[in-house]
């Protein structure tokens, strides 16, 4: 008998692209995880919506119905952790997380960000990347620190970025390449090849210098 896949969790505040393809890739068998909850903040969202249409245990907190972030994020995560996950990934989730939380959560919550770091945190990526005039634009996936899109950074996907692009030019670009860098790096994640120590990224217990460009 072969080992339990890993579970992981989805936190997402927008449309939950990136949740379709987790989702996509354990049917088809490519990620060997089970996904185990979805949490968002944002009753709205189409990607709330979706998970919802395909049974997934969804979980949803508004901000505004709470007087302060640690009670937010306490009815958030309650559930998600009663879920058991290994893994927490953040999939475009606009909340900045606490300390607490994040130290709860130290080497086990991933974050998708829309640059290549540490060029860019923060949010409109796409238009400080033209802004700046930089030669190229991408993604990131790394573990989430205390510090805003500070994190560890695990792997990237890069391309050239055409001057006469817009930021939704850009969006729209990325995104197929965010979801194939999520996926694998996610892969890495519940196979048992990655993980943080001492703040440097290991993966197949060797300590990467630099992210892996995929």
């Amino acid at each position: 008998m072969g080992l339990k896949p890993r579970r992981i969790a989805v936190l997402l505040s927008g449309r939950g692209s990136n949740l379709r393809a987790l989702h996509e890739a354990i049917a088809q068998g490519r990620l060997k995880a089970d996904l185990v909850a979805v949490g968002s903040d944002q009753p709205q969202a189409a990607g709330v919506a979706w998970a919802r249409e395909q049974g997934l245990p969804v979980h949803v907190c508004p901000r505004t119905a709470f007087a302060d972030r640690a009670t937010f994020e306490s009815a958030l995560l309650t559930p998600i952790s009663a879920a058991q996950p290994d893994w927490l990934i953040l999939a475009g989730f606009m909340r900045v997380l606490s300390a607490q939380t994040v130290a709860q959560w130290q080497g086990r919550m991933l974050n998708l960000h829309p640059s290549l770091l540490p060029r860019h945190p923060g949010l409109d990526t796409h238009r400080k990347a033209l802004s700046a005039g930089d030669a190229e634009h991408g993604a990131s996936v790394h573990f989430v620190s205390e510090v805003l899109d500070g994190g560890p950074v695990i792997a990237q996907v890069a391309f050239p970025l055409d001057p006469t692009a817009t930021p939704e030019s850009l969006a729209a670009g990325l995104q197929p390449l965010e979801h194939r860098l999520l996926t694998e790096v996610v892969g890495w994640a519940v196979a048992g090849r990655l993980s943080l120590r001492e703040g440097r990224v290991q993966l197949d217990d060797q300590t990467l210098q630099a992210p892996r460009r995929l």
